[in-house]
């Protein structure tokens, strides 16, 4: 037994490890693969930056624009079912900062964006997603706008939820871009194009290994 224990200790410490780029590799699902609506939502936990108090919508709107204008998926407004949700968060560089909660701030007016191909049109009333049926359990009425000390990531968050199940926000992202910078139009939005990248790589032919 004693001569048997160094053995395994040695054969364990022979394994291969997974490196930091293996760990961070993710499998994009098949459901995503044949998805055909999204819905893009503001991180409910998101507050508006004192300075910047339309950063986040501006940000939806942005990726709403981009999704478009890609042409993979049909974007639904705030209510309707779909495939796909996509959650974003706008951040500025910081840990911690003061933002604005609540009240007219988190509402959304009429819509209307156009592409060189399409007019996108709708409104919403409330906050999404934490108006919407099925999104997450039920919230406070709001106070009124109010400022917080919003603790958060200090990039900008770009995360896709698989659609139609029962409070989907709160299981884990299928797929998460964190950047700085990465919700700017610059000309082209980082987030979408690196989600567009990552459906196309998945859905490349497996090209067999050569025994």
């Amino acid at each position: 037994m004693r001569r048997l224990f160094p053995l395994l200790l040695v054969a364990l410490l022979s394994l291969p490890s997974a490196s930091a780029k293996d760990k961070n590799k993710s499998t994009i699902p098949e459901y995503v693969l044949r998805a055909q609506t999204v819905r893009v939502v503001i991180d409910p936990d998101a507050g508006e930056p004192i300075d910047q108090p339309n950063a986040n919508a501006m940000a939806r709107d942005n990726v709403e624009k981009a999704l478009t204008e890609w042409g993979r998926f049909k974007v639904v407004m705030d209510g309707a079912e779909s495939d796909l949700i996509i959650s974003v968060r706008t951040g500025e560089g910081k840990m911690s900062r003061p933002t604005i909660k609540g009240g007219p701030i988190d509402q959304r007016p009429g819509v209307g964006q156009s592409t060189d191909s399409t007019i996108r049109i709708g409104g919403q009333q409330g906050r999404p997603p934490m108006n919407d049926p099925g999104m997450g359990p039920p919230y406070p009425q709001d106070q009124g706008p109010h400022i917080s000390n919003e603790i958060g990531p200090s990039e900008d968050t770009f995360a896709v939820y698989r659609g139609g199940i029962t409070d989907p926000l709160n299981s884990s992202p299928v797929w998460r871009y964190i950047k700085k910078d990465g919700l700017r139009p610059t000309p082209q939005i980082a987030a979408v194009e690196q989600f567009r990248k990552a459906l196309a790589d998945a859905e490349k032919p497996k090209v067999p290994k050569t025994p």
